[in-house]
């Protein structure tokens, strides 16, 4: 059973947003400017503490929230979040696939199974599994469709050194927006996904310390504000269901990514 907390006063009468892995970094920042921008919203993640935390930090705007302990990498907690959702709100128009773990950075021969597995377990099974239930929803309310975006990562299309796990979970989350897109038409679901790069959260702390680069280097990398990828993903929610943002990437200018470093 999953952990709730919720208001009394649920704005049943704004859009339906869902964020996972909202108790922290982008998915904190993202449910907070969802919640300031029109939208009751659903948060998920594993510490309902951390959770509250959020609906805290959007102030007045936090009466339209409600809190789901929920494990997106375990198909009956993923469940009963959504059965949460059609039971407070009866409809889902936005879900955004953020939460994500980093596992230890070592290089590939020597990745633990176990790690392997999380990574797996969270950032690519956690997304489908969501996806799925949503559909579940969006196909059959009135009206009908919805939108879903998932966030990739610039190791979407390049990997770092030493993050094998992440990278190929990364890559993999690029084909299950492109499958989502191509199943949600009939439905009228739009699919999109934000590629991020080096936003400023606890997560990318040690960019500014120094991080390891694909020449063996150690060098300090740009940051730019999470403000800057809640404001990408507030446009692509925004647009009518009949206009879609395939695959945007928002990133620190002067990052590493483009070119040879």
């Amino acid at each position: 059973m999953a952990l709730i907390q919720s208001s009394t006063d649920l704005g049943s009468e704004l859009k339906v947003a869902l964020v996972t892995g909202a108790g922290s970094g982008i998915g904190k920042t993202i449910a907070i400017a969802l919640l300031n921008n029109g939208y009751s919203v659903v948060l998920a993640g594993r510490r309902l503490d951390a959770l509250n935390e959020t609906v805290a930090a959007a102030g007045q705007n936090g009466v339209n929230a409600l809190a789901v302990s929920a494990d997106v990498s375990d198909p009956a907690s993923v469940k009963a979040l959504f059965s949460h959702v059609q039971a407070h709100f009866g409809r889902l128009d936005l879900l955004f696939n953020n939460a994500g773990i980093f596992t230890p950075s070592v290089s590939l021969e020597e990745v633990e199974y176990a790690n392997w597995k999380a990574s797996v377990d969270v950032n690519l099974t956690g997304a489908f599994l969501c996806t799925q239930e949503a559909f579940r929803i969006m196909k059959v309310q009135q009206p009908g469709g919805g939108r879903i975006i998932n966030n990739g990562s610039i190791s979407a299309h390049a990997p770092r050194p030493n993050s094998v796990a992440y990278s190929a979970t990364k890559h993999a989350i690029t084909g299950l927006t492109k499958a989502t897109s191509l199943d949600g038409r009939k439905y009228n679901i739009a699919c999109g996904q934000i590629d991020i790069g080096n936003a400023a959260t606890d997560m990318t702390e040690r960019m500014g310390k120094g991080i390891l680069q694909a020449s063996g280097a150690i060098a300090m990398e740009p940051r730019m504000s999470v403000e800057h990828v809640a404001q990408a993903v507030l446009y692509m929610a925004g647009l009518p269901l009949e206009a879609n943002v395939q695959f945007m990437t928002v990133m620190a200018t002067n990052m590493p990514f483009v070119g040879r470093g």
